[in-house]
């Protein structure tokens, strides 16, 4: 029995993951578990392998689509939430929030994270899946790290076994490799000068983004053609919907929930604008989201 195995654990029975992803999905999950330590996570793994226990590790919820009504285990690494600063090299646990790290090091004086200002993600997630916005990425400023591998063995990854690409990483393309730890290697720039470009950023957000409503960022890769964005508003897809998901009017590689959109309705949405994108313009549109069965 899972909970006997749990009581030590921070956990919670059927809970409803909709406040846990941006898109505001109201699906839901049988016990979501939250580990005290690196050591706890471990253990927590190893039981749920060796009782073939279904489970899923998220971060911020952004840049995922949640694809069943019900997740058997559902673990989160807030408690993993540890930062060290040592002169230019910043290493923070699977946890931290990305924008509380960006703002850290803005502070510090420390530049390379001035584009994470507004990604609504955690550090593990988002070196995973090479998380990035205006022509920067983490790749750029990731140095190694610590993960957990298949056989439960912490092992220490440098930035080129990663190997970094496009909204994707050995990390994505791996899911039993867990990261739990990332060392940034950061370069100096007045903090004025940061605190300006994150200003910049996100002003450019509020102005091209649908902030006011549910979403979990670009769908969307851009491919060599154009933008994504460009090709599904001239396929005439702005405001087109499906359910309650709908191609945002403000931006047209962003998906909104207009209020009660399930993940079939996402899925559905996406299949329709790659195959109009594909019909008009032979482009494949590659999704940088995630969907998680």
């Amino acid at each position: 029995m899972i909970e006997n195995f749990i009581s030590n654990y921070e956990y919670y029975k059927n809970v409803s993951l909709k406040k846990y992803n941006t898109y505001r999905i109201n699906v839901m999950c049988e016990y979501l578990i939250y580990p005290e330590s690196v050591s706890k996570l471990i253990s927590l793994l190893k039981y749920l392998k060796e009782n073939n226990i279904n489970y899923i590790i998220l971060g911020g919820g952004s840049n995922v689509i949640l694809a069943r009504p019900c997740f058997d285990v559902v673990i989160k690494l807030d408690h993993l939430n540890k930062i060290t600063i040592e002169k230019n090299i910043v290493v923070a646990e699977a946890g931290v929030s990305l924008i509380k790290l960006a703002n850290i090091c803005r502070e510090k004086g420390l530049n390379g994270l001035a584009f994470a200002g507004g990604i609504p993600g955690c550090v593990g997630a988002s070196t995973s899946v090479n998380a990035g916005a205006y022509n920067d990425e983490m790749a750029n400023i990731v140095k190694e790290v610590k993960v957990i591998t298949p056989n439960l063995e912490i092992v220490t990854m440098s930035n080129k076994e990663l190997n970094y690409s496009y909204r994707d990483s050995f990390l994505k393309q791996n899911k039993d490799y867990i990261c739990i730890e990332t060392t940034f290697e950061m370069s100096y720039l007045d903090k004025e000068k940061i605190a300006a470009i994150m200003d910049d950023r996100r002003k450019r957000r509020i102005s091209s983004q649908p902030l006011d409503m549910p979403s979990a960022g670009s769908v969307f890769r851009n491919p060599s053609l154009a933008p994504a964005g460009k090709l599904i508003e001239d396929s005439g897809l702005k405001g087109h919907m499906i359910g309650g998901a709908m191609v945002s009017t403000k931006h047209a590689n962003f998906i909104v929930n207009t209020g009660d959109a399930t993940y079939s309705d996402i899925i559905n949405l996406i299949d329709d604008i790659k195959k109009k994108v594909y019909k008009n313009y032979n482009v494949d549109l590659i999704l940088e989201q995630e969907i998680i069965r």
